[in-house]
């Protein structure tokens, strides 16, 4: 019994995860992107691998600010990249990305001396080593992003199952992929 209190932080933060995850999930299968988590991963890994190149501390607001910045240009991408003749499926263009990004950020990483290990941690990640903060920031986030997806629940739900009627109805298409994305 004496474990249940180390465990209560990540039994948290996976509860916080696989409640919104889980309807990304439906909007994901229904774009057919299933693999943009990953891409976008890896794109946020290789900012973060980016800021410690530079010399920022890699727990530091700037690797955060940085990472970040990456993952938004990533979804920018990813949304300009829809097409509506799809000549090259957007998943093969995600796949290329999530390549792309992640031989970069090995890459990279390999130049940085002494910082291999926060390139595992990127890579691996690991939920036991959650604090309660780090829990409460999920939280916020996630909420955040929940309340945003409530309100405009509609026109994410018309983009994803119906994306010719979203355009037809005027929604700008790329627009709310970006927003999706990001």
């Amino acid at each position: 019994m004496e474990i249940l209190p180390f465990l209560l932080a990540p039994f948290l933060a996976s509860l916080i995860l696989t409640g919104i995850h889980a309807y990304l999930g439906v909007h994901v299968v229904e774009r057919g992107v299933i693999f943009v988590d990953l891409a976008l991963a890896q794109i946020a890994a290789l900012g973060a691998t980016t800021a410690i190149l530079i010399g920022m501390d890699p727990h530091g607001g700037g690797a955060y600010w940085l990472s970040l910045g990456f993952t938004f240009v990533g979804a920018g991408i990813f949304a300009l990249a829809r097409t509506r003749r799809g000549h090259i499926p957007q998943e093969a263009f995600i796949g290329i990305a999530y390549a792309v990004a992640s031989a970069a950020a090995i890459l990279a990483m390999s130049k940085a001396t002494g910082e291999t290990e926060h390139l595992k941690d990127m890579l691996v990640g690991n939920i036991l080593a959650v604090s309660m903060h780090d829990v409460v920031k999920t939280a916020i986030l996630y909420g955040a992003i929940g309340l945003f997806h409530y309100i405009f629940r509609k026109n994410f739900l018309l983009i994803s199952t119906n994306p010719a009627a979203a355009e037809a109805k005027g929604l700008n298409i790329r627009l709310w992929d970006f927003l999706f994305y990001a």
